[in-house]
C-alpha cells in the first residue's frame, strides 16, 4: 500500500485511514456530516496527492492529446484547464482526466490514482512520435482547498491575484514563501475553491500555511468520506462506478466533451453510436420514499423489473434525503419519471432529476 508524503501528518490529526485506489488515504477526520458542511458553507482541505500527474512536451505534444483525449485541446491557451476522457478502442472509457496548458507544446495531464499506471501505458502505447513524457505522481503533493472561504483564506499567502481567476484556469506562482506552486481554480466538490500542487519535500510547510491563513474561517481537513459525498450532489462521474472501460462515454452524460470535429481513438463508432441514439443512459435521481440507495442496488420499474443499477448514491447532507445515480433504459431517463430502487427486497420509490442535485 502506497502512502502519501503527508502521512505522518494525518495520523497525528487522528484521521481514519483507509485503503483507496492503492494508497492509503484519510476517510475523515470528524464525521463526514461535519466535513461536507465545512465545505460546502466554509473551507476545508483534502489532500489529494494520490492522484496522477503526466508532463506531456515538445512539437507533437498537442497532436498526441488530440489522438488520446475526446475533448478539442487546440481551444486551450496557456493557462487553461480542459476536463476531457481517454476513450478504449471498445466503447469504454480507460480514464477521464484534466489538460492544463502550460505554454506552447507543453501540457500537464491529471489523472485518477487508480489508473496511473494503465493510463501512461495507454498514452506511450499511441506515442508514435517519440513525444517527451514524464510521470511526475510521485514527487508532487496536490491539497485541494475547497468551498466559499478558499479564496479569501489562501488570497493571503500569495501575490497572485486569485479573485480574478476564473472556474478552470491556472497560475504558476509563489504561494506560503514556496516558488512555482501551480495554483488550479479547479476542484471535484462543486463549492469552488483551488487545488494545489506543490513538491512533496513542500508538502508540510504548504499544509501549515493553509491551515494558519483558513484558521479565522473555520478551516477543517476533510477526508475522502466527504468528497464523495460532495462530488455527489454535483452530479460528478468517479472512475470505476459510473465510468469505467465497459461503459459509453455517451450513455454517461460526457457528450459535452466528445469533440467530432476532429479524429480521435474510436470516434467513429461514438460517431455511429451517437446516430443511431443511445439505448440507456446514466440518470440522476432523487428518493421520494425514506431510505439511501447504495452502489449495485437494483433500479426497477413499478413492477419490479429490473431497469439497471445504482451507480453512486448515498444520503445527501445538503438536502437531507437520499440521491444517486445509475444507467436506465432511454424512456425511463426523463427528469421527474417515476423509478424504484429495491433495498431488501422492497421497493422504494424514486424519481429521476436533472443534476446537478445541489445547485450553485
Amino acid at each position: 500500500m502506497k502512502t502519501v508524503p503527508l502521512h505522518q501528518l494525518h495520523i497525528r490529526l487522528g484521521a481514519k485511514m483507509v485503503p483507496f485506489a492503492g494508497f492509503e488515504m484519510p476517510v475523515r477526520y470528524s464525521s463526514d456530516l461535519d466535513e461536507h458542511h465545512t465545505v460546502r458553507n466554509g473551507v476545508g482541505v483534502f489532500d489529494v496527492s494520490h492522484m496522477g500527474e503526466f508532463s506531456v512536451k515538445g512539437p507533437g505534444a498537442l497532436a498526441l492529446i488530440q489522438k488520446v483525449s475526446a475533448n478539442d485541446a487546440s481551444t486551450l491557451y496557456d493557462g487553461k484547464v480542459q476536463y476531457s476522457y481517454l476513450p478504449n478502442s471498445t466503447g469504454g472509457v480507460v480514464d477521464d482526466f484534466l489538460v492544463y496548458r502550460v505554454k506552447e507544446d507543453e501540457y500537464f495531464l491529471v489523472v485518477n490514482a487508480s489508473n496511473i499506471e494503465k493510463d501512461w501505458n495507454w498514452i506511450q502505447s499511441h506515442n508514435t512520435e517519440g513525444v517527451a513524457m514524464e510521470n511526475l505522481s510521485d514527487s508532487l503533493c496536490l491539497l485541494a482547498v475547497q468551498g466559499p472561504k478558499a479564496t479569501a483564506a489562501l488570497q493571503k499567502l500569495t501575490s497572485e491575484d486569485l479573485t480574478s481567476m476564473e472556474y478552470y484556469t491556472f497560475k504558476v506562482g509563489e504561494m506560503a514563501g514556496i516558488k512555482d506552486v501551480i495554483i488550479s481554480a479547479t476542484g471535484y466538490t462543486g463549492a469552488g475553491g483551488f487545488e494545489i500542487y506543490v513538491k512533496n519535500e513542500d508538502a508540510e510547510q504548504m499544509w501549515n500555511a493553509i491551515f494558519e491563513a483558513g484558521e479565522e474561517f473555520g478551516i477543517k481537513p476533510v477526508g475522502l468520506g466527504a468528497r464523495d459525498t460532495l462530488r455527489l450532489e454535483k452530479g460528478f462521474c468517479l472512475y470505476g462506478n459510473d465510468i469505467d472501460d465497459e461503459t459509453s462515454p455517451l450513455e454517461a452524460g460526457l457528450g459535452w466533451v466528445t469533440k467530432f470535429t476532429k479524429d480521435f481513438i474510436n470516434s467513429d463508432a461514438l460517431k455511429q453510436q451517437k446516430e443511431a441514439g443511445l439505448t440507456k443512459k446514466l440518470v440522476g435521481f432523487e428518493m421520494i420514499d425514506r431510505g439511501i440507495p447504495r452502489g449495485h442496488y437494483e433500479l426497477c420499474d413499478a413492477e419490479g423489473n429490473k431497469l439497471g443499477e445504482v451507480t453512486s448514491g448515498t444520503q445527501s447532507p445538503t438536502l437531507q434525503k437520499g440521491i444517486g445515480m445509475g444507467y436506465v433504459p432511454t424512456a425511463f431517463s426523463k427528469p421527474e419519471t417515476e423509478i424504484f430502487v429495491k433495498v431488501r427486497d422492497k421497493l422504494l420509490k424514486a424519481k429521476t432529476v436533472k443534476l446537478p442535485f445541489v445547485k450553485n
